[in-house]
């Protein structure tokens, strides 16, 4: 089997909140990959929080090239000519977003190729995933966020997550003090754990949009909330911070889900920085890369879970793996999903059933992916 034909789609795509009675209109970029081989099959990639026309310039017009005439199902040579080729010098950046799609796409050939889901290619550790519902957006008020907490309980999901932070430090030319972000985020987590209730598991999320300082102080504030972990607390995943942050509070960190090279999550790990390790297939070097970092976080003690959303890729990787972790059922991200989409499975009490088909086990709509090609990206209509 050889490589006749890879091939990017930069989307730009509108998408409903929807929790409960809850309804805000926002929007996502992604980029949709397909790649043909001479027997007929094809692959489906994809990734995402990033800039989606950037990733399919660097794959139709580098990547593709250097891909056109090769087995596909040599996953680790092309995974290795692809690093060469577009992160030669250590970049974590759009290589990295450009490498997993197309690695995704791999995987998808090797399974329908050997007729297996690529979990069960990836170890087959379990049929099936817990998953934990991102709900608790930073457009929501607070009514609309107990409102949304409620709605997440009423479908069966016993673990939440929300955001905190609300792009503090981006947002500094407001201006928008720190201090007050955090008063804020606190009330707001107070609020989420009256509606969803003293079982359910929570989670927060500052998107590295909080310095060490600040991070530290809405730790000691939600602490008594008892927070199952916070996500990526402190700007840069810088290391050393969140080790601290760790040490000093006692709180659990997670990290990881936009890293691109496995050093960075080596690093976190030999430092103490993180209790959970987020690398998410479409991001972080696809299920190659994804799964060498769980081996990584093995060996330390670590924890996996899904971080970044993306929960139809990353169900394969948490279930395939022995360490694998809950899977994040992100609201916007899966509405966004079900557009380009079809034939996934869906949540059963919080817990999501693997297909069995080959490969990823859903085929893209072909139809909708032509259409949304046609609107504007993300540099006419921003992204939410």
């Amino acid at each position: 089997m050889k490589i006749t034909q890879v091939r990017a789609i930069p989307l730009n795509i509108p998408v409903e909140f929807r929790a409960g009675n809850i309804r805000r209109d926002t929007s996502l970029s992604a980029c949709h990959v397909e790649i043909e081989t001479d027997t007929g099959l094809v692959g489906y990639g994809f990734t995402a929080i990033t800039e989606e026309e950037i990733i399919g310039t660097a794959i139709n017009d580098v990547a593709a090239p250097a891909l056109i005439g090769q087995d596909p199902l040599c996953t680790e040579a092309l995974w290795d000519k692809l690093y060469w080729l577009l992160c030669p010098r250590g970049q974590t950046g759009y290589g990295m977003h450009a490498i997993a799609a197309i690695d995704v796409a791999l995987w998808d050939l090797k399974g329908k190729a050997l007729g297996q889901p690529i979990w069960k290619l990836l170890g087959g550790a379990r049929p099936r995933v817990p998953l934990y519902a991102t709900f608790g957006f930073g457009f929501l008020d607070e009514a609309a966020l107990a409102e949304s907490a409620k709605a997440c309980r009423e479908l069966g999901f016993d673990h939440l997550k929300m955001v905190v932070g609300h792009n503090g430090m981006q947002r500094r030319d407001e201006p928008r003090p720190l201090g007050d972000v955090i008063r804020e985020d606190a009330r707001r987590v107070k609020i989420v754990r009256e509606a969803a209730g003293d079982d359910a598991g929570l989670y927060v999320d500052a998107n590295c949009s909080l310095d060490a300082y600040h991070a530290e102080k809405l730790a000691r504030k939600i602490v008594d909330y008892d927070i199952g972990f916070f996500e990526e607390p402190i700007s840069q995943n810088n290391v050393m911070a969140m080790a601290d942050l760790r040490r000093r509070t006692g709180i659990a960190v997670a990290a990881g889900q936009n890293e691109g090279l496995a050093f960075r999550f080596r690093d976190m790990l030999v430092h103490g920085a993180v209790d959970v390790v987020q690398p998410n297939v479409v991001i972080t070097g696809g299920y190659t890369q994804a799964a060498r970092i769980a081996g990584m976080a093995d060996a330390f003690g670590a924890g996996v879970a899904n971080g970044g959303a993306f929960p139809l890729h990353n169900m394969h990787f948490n279930a395939g793996l022995a360490n694998g972790g809950r899977v994040e059922w992100h609201l916007v991200a899966v509405e966004m999903m079900r557009q380009i989409y079809q034939g996934f499975p869906e949540p059963e009490n919080g817990w999501l059933t693997l297909p069995t088909t080959p490969g990823l086990g859903f085929e893209p709509r072909h139809d909708a992916i032509r259409e949304l090609a046609q609107r504007p990206t993300s540099r006419g209509t921003g992204k939410g």
